[in-house]
């Protein structure tokens, strides 16, 4: 990571560490759950040494950014605040950037572009599509009827309980679980059976993920106090349902593209292979220009895909420098 300057900037109420290099146009980066900065190394490389200035923080409750402590304080607004104050600070001379996001990041980046619109050049969003919020259920009612009390989601709600088994697997043994997670269906974390298999069943890393890398994820989750800050957006699911509402309808005026895998599990949830491919999600993002489908990958394509991920960013970019 030879390079890549880090700093921490003072945002809405909070500390954020960045993590940034090169020069020229800013490409913001949002990483996901469980993720960080370093989710997007290959990325910051690459576009920096194409002309770019690749900036990207650890979000809300992540890494060395600040964890407030309230489950309030991670609605989506919360880091929608972040995140306008985070480029008035680091990217004063330029009125818009670029974004890309990916899980989380991905779904706060379609609401930047909501929300503010001016202030984002193009997005590049993956794995998760815009998701129009029906107004007919709540979104943890939906997701308990479609999979039931064990799906991940469901068993993030009750503060203390999920962190209280992850730590009786151990830090390192969750992020191993997620980011090698392949199965395109849901994640179900079953008291006594989480993610499907006992605790002591072994896990294979794959080509694209070392020990080493793992090894950075654990220091800074473990430093952090654990996997909170990150699970408390999940608990925010119904608080913004609430807070979204007045915005119900309305349409993404960002130029876009969207990037899935198609083992991700995201692409096999209920309804989204419709909504992306029958016309429902380029009629809630009209300057939508392309959805790609990357055959065989996962979730974390970013990681998985690196160069690949690097050359659509680039290429979708150049258009608007």
């Amino acid at each position: 990571m030879e390079g890549i300057e880090h700093k921490i900037v003072k945002v809405n109420g909070i500390n954020m560490h960045v993590a940034e290099k090169g020069k020229g146009p800013v490409i913001l980066f949002l990483h996901g759950f469980p993720e960080l900065w370093y989710s997007w190394r290959h990325q910051i490389i690459a576009l920096s040494s194409l002309g770019y200035r690749a900036v990207a923080p650890d979000l809300r409750g992540f890494g060395d950014t600040d964890a407030p402590h309230p489950v309030t304080s991670y609605t989506c607004f919360h880091i929608l605040g972040d995140l306008v104050e985070l480029l008035d600070v680091v990217a004063p001379d330029q009125e818009k950037v670029f974004v890309v996001g990916h899980d989380l990041g991905a779904y706060m980046a379609w609401y930047l572009c909501l929300f503010r619109p001016e202030k984002v050049k193009a997005l590049l969003n993956l794995s998760v599509p815009f998701l129009p919020f029906t107004r007919q259920v709540r979104p943890i009612d939906g997701w308990r009827a479609f999979y039931g009390n064990d799906y991940y989601i469901c068993r993030f709600q009750e503060p203390g309980e999920i962190e209280a088994e992850f730590s009786e697997i151990g830090t390192e043994r969750v992020v191993k679980e997620f980011l090698t997670y392949r199965v395109p269906g849901p994640i179900l974390l079953t008291k006594g059976k989480l993610f499907g298999h006992s605790a002591d069943t072994p896990i294979k890393l794959p080509s694209w993920l070392s020990e080493e890398e793992v090894d950075y994820y654990v220091a800074k989750f473990d430093k952090n106090g654990g996997f909170t800050g990150g699970i408390n957006y999940y608990r925010n699911s119904d608080r913004n349902w609430e807070l979204l509402a007045p915005w119900a309808g309305c349409e993404i005026k960002v130029s876009a593209k969207f990037i899935v895998g198609d083992q991700d599990l995201v692409y096999h949830m209920p309804g989204i292979k419709e909504y992306i491919h029958s016309g429902g999600f380029k009629k809630d993002v009209p300057l939508l220009q392309e959805v790609v489908v990357m055959e065989g990958v996962g979730h974390f394509i970013n990681m998985e895909k690196a160069d690949d991920i690097n050359n659509h960013i680039y290429d979708f970019f150049r258009q608007f420098v």
